[in-house]
């Protein structure tokens, strides 16, 4: 296990009081952020729901923001945009975009687990514009055409 990394959070006055994201087990990748407001979605809505917290993600990494996956396959409760990055210059409120993929409004409960933070070290490209590429056995071939269900059937 490596050390882990250190990244300053604050709290806002909305977020007083609420558990700050943590691992639910020892092996666990992401930590679980909960809410900081009731809030209900509607089937096929979004809402943004404030976790009532702020942070200052060192230089060099990204927090991803991820779905929880009993909400997932229980509630059809996603968030969209998978995964959310929050960025090392970003500080504003964390807030996770959620949707309702199901057929019911879906409660949440200022403090309930809305969602996963995952802290992932960036990597930035740079551009080297060439002519031609190197050839590869797949080539051009795309969406699908490594087997798709048909195959699986």
């Amino acid at each position: 296990m490596r050390d882990p990394v250190t990244v300053k959070l604050k709290r806002l006055p909305h977020g007083l009081s609420l558990d700050l994201p943590a691992y639910a087990t020892s092996g666990a990748a992401g930590m679980d952020v909960v809410s900081a407001e009731t809030v209900s979605i509607r089937p096929g809505g979004r809402h943004a729901v404030a976790t009532g917290l702020s942070m200052a993600i060192p230089e060099g990494y990204e927090i991803q923001v991820r779905p929880r996956s009993g909400l997932a396959l229980k509630h059809g409760i996603t968030v969209p945009n998978t995964p959310g990055t929050i960025d090392s210059d970003y500080r504003g409120e964390l807030k996770v975009i959620l949707i309702n993929h199901g057929d019911d409004s879906f409660p949440i409960q200022r403090g309930d687990r809305i969602a996963q933070l995952v802290l992932a070290p960036v990597i930035q490209a740079s551009w080297d514009e060439v002519g031609e590429l190197d050839d590869t056995d797949r080539g051009a071939s795309g969406f699908g055409s490594t087997g798709g269900s048909a195959k699986l059937v």
